[in-house]
């Protein structure tokens, strides 16, 4: 999994240049929020699979864990539009991230940077060519998760 670019803090920065530092507080409280996203080949180009509900989803995720998102959801959908472009993927998979960054340890992390990266990567089959052709083994349950409020 690799490609050229990736959109980090409104920049494109090379793959290999976009790094966080291990006391980002997102790496010990886990304060970060991010959406899986899917574009498709078509004629026309890409097609990414639902781009406006993903973002708002991503926006929604951000206020429940007080994260003040410092773009909006028009700058969200142009930067995963240009990094689909960029990195020159017909159907790939693309992952918005937003999480606090470093500042300080503790489990109050607001006064801490809203960081968020923007990658894309080639990526075929979900569960793999396998799950295509043999199918996969699954498992339900009858227990509902709460819905947030």
């Amino acid at each position: 999994m690799q490609s050229d670019w990736i959109w980090m803090n409104g920049k494109f920065i090379p793959w290999d240049e976009a790094n966080i530092h291990v006391t980002a507080h997102a790496l010990h409280y886990g304060t970060s929020v991010f959406e899986g996203i899917r574009a498709y080949s078509t004629p026309d180009g890409p097609a990414i699979f639902r781009l406006h509900d993903h973002t708002n989803r991503l926006i929604k995720g951000c206020k429940i864990l007080r994260l003040e998102l410092p773009y909006t959801q028009e700058t969200l959908n142009t930067a995963i539009i240009k990094t689909v472009q960029k990195n020159q993927h017909t159907t790939c998979y693309i992952r918005p991230l937003a999480f606090r960054g470093s500042g300080k340890l503790g489990v109050d992390g607001r006064q801490n940077p809203v960081e968020v990266v923007i990658f894309s990567f080639e990526w075929g089959a979900y569960l793999g060519t396998e799950a295509l052709e043999q199918g996969v083994d699954v498992q339900v349950t009858s227990w509902q998760r709460m819905a947030p409020n």
